[in-house]
């Protein structure tokens, strides 16, 4: 279940990407449904983890159950009331997801400052994938304030090789190194743990993290563990998963302040326990998580993530023991049918269809490229039909991509109208192609126009025609 993430920065952290979490339907998609049904479910009220707002979250329509409601607000620690609604005036604005069907939910902003419109409507559109309804306060439209960062910069992986751990044999890499992607699709040797081979604070840049209690299964008594065959599985999922980046968010010895994210491979006893439903069925494979992005196995000491949701050295062998958790707790495939995606906002990047852009928008005569108020970290220009760009490390690069320049992470990103098509600013990096000028526009040809904040953060998403008018306030 998802929540209204709002914006805010706090404590200097948190942009929520969800990325998924971190994580996006973004800004120019189709509408997205704002109906709600009459049946008031029931509701929950918490301080967000991701800001420091007051939410109100209300589930709505007769498909909700008390289960599923009571998952929802515990993820942010939070108390159901059921049969009751919201009952706090004093709102920005709802975020409403799913509209049209009978389990929506209504998050509410509680908040009195005018001046955060903007910004949580770009949360609900860009990040929840939901449909933004602007309260009195906000006038019925977004107010243009400037945007504030939500997160620290998303780092691009490095494949990084260290000389193994003391009393670990030596690594598949030269010279006996271990050699690991930095990255949160990537995995160091079986036998090894991520954190003592790469960085989990850059993998925390690119999927958002924060802390949610764990599913309330008693982790302790299981009788499961007397079986020595059980046991042999377990510890073998155990090894696999500390060998990849997920040790990040779901581990107690790294993920920030002790504190993880949901289920943790170092609980007492067993830590499937710790697993939600759902978190099992993305385990399986029963919910897709492709748009989450993963490498070759041969490139990745050997992990594959293609059919089971967490990478791994046997995906047959992963798969059965999920399937088995599921079993165990009287769960079908048709019972995650509501959920085809594990990262539902990064699919709908996936299959987003780019419309006309706006006037001003795109390559004029000069070569400058203009898009919408946004400062941008990733300019795109691509062959009309390419597919839409989202994640490394397969996903950011799409066949039909003319032309890509990266802003660094530690970098200042960029304003529309600073960029010449073909030409570098300092301090940028030409991506694609990989050397030399990109292939030439040619006039009265229609191109994609795909512009970031940051990874899956689009800011212009459109196809125009080359070369249109530059906007009137650059002329």
């Amino acid at each position: 279940m998802h929540t209204m993430m709002s914006v805010k920065i706090k404590r200097g952290w948190g942009r929520a990407l969800a990325l998924v979490v971190i994580a996006a339907a973004a800004v120019g998609c189709g509408e997205r449904s704002s109906e709600v049904p009459d049946t008031v479910a029931g509701h929950c009220t918490y301080v967000s983890r991701f800001s420091d707002f007051n939410e109100c979250n209300e589930f709505l329509g007769t498909g909700w159950t008390e289960e599923a409601m009571r998952e929802a607000c515990d993820a942010n620690s939070a108390e159901l009331v059921v049969g009751v609604g919201c009952d706090d005036k004093t709102h920005l604005g709802a975020c409403i997801l799913n509209g049209g069907t009978q389990e929506v939910q209504r998050s509410y902003v509680v908040e009195s400052d005018a001046g955060y419109c903007s910004t949580n409507k770009r949360g609900c559109e860009v990040f929840a994938g939901g449909a933004w309804v602007p309260d009195e306060l906000c006038g019925g439209e977004a107010q243009e304030v400037p945007q504030k960062s939500l997160r620290p910069a998303f780092v691009q992986p490095t494949l990084e090789c260290r000389p193994p751990m003391e009393g670990e044999p030596a690594g598949a890499g030269e010279n006996g190194e271990v050699c690991t992607w930095n990255a949160i699709a990537g995995a160091t040797e079986v036998g090894r743990r991520f954190d003592d081979y790469a960085s989990c604070e850059t993998v925390l840049t690119q999927r958002f993290y924060a802390p949610a209690p764990p599913n309330g299964t008693p982790t302790e008594g299981d009788p499961r563990l007397e079986d020595p065959e059980y046991v042999t599985e377990l510890e073998w999922v155990r090894e696999q998963i500390d060998a990849t980046a997920c040790v990040c968010c779901h581990t107690q010895r790294v993920s920030p302040d002790g504190i993880p994210s949901n289920w943790y491979t170092d609980a007492p006893g067993n830590f499937m326990n710790t697993f939600y439903d759902s978190g099992l069925a993305i385990g399986a494979g029963w919910i897709k998580s492709t748009e989450l992005g993963t490498y070759p196995a041969e490139e990745n000491n050997g992990f594959d993530r293609t059919t089971a949701g967490i990478p791994t050295t046997d995906p047959e062998r992963l798969i059965a023991f999920f399937e088995q958790e599921l079993e165990h707790r009287g769960k079908t495939r048709e019972d995650f049918a509501y959920r085809p995606y594990a990262a539902q906002v990064i699919q709908d990047q996936i299959e987003y269809e780019p419309q006309a852009c706006a006037p001003g928008e795109g390559i004029d005569a000069d070569g400058k490229i203009w898009w919408p108020p946004g400062r941008a970290r990733y300019v795109y220009v691509l062959e009309e039909g390419s597919a839409n760009p989202t994640v490394p490390p397969n996903l950011d690069k799409p066949e039909g991509t003319m032309w890509r320049i990266d802003v660094f992470h530690e970098d200042e990103p960029i304003e529309s109208g600073t960029v010449t098509y073909g030409e570098v600013p300092d301090g940028l990096t030409q991506n694609i192609p990989e050397s030399g000028a990109p292939a030439p526009l040619e006039e009265g040809k229609s191109y994609y126009l795909h512009i970031q904040e940051d990874v899956v953060v689009p800011i212009s998403r459109c196809i125009f025609t080359y070369p249109i008018e530059a906007p009137e306030a650059a002329q």
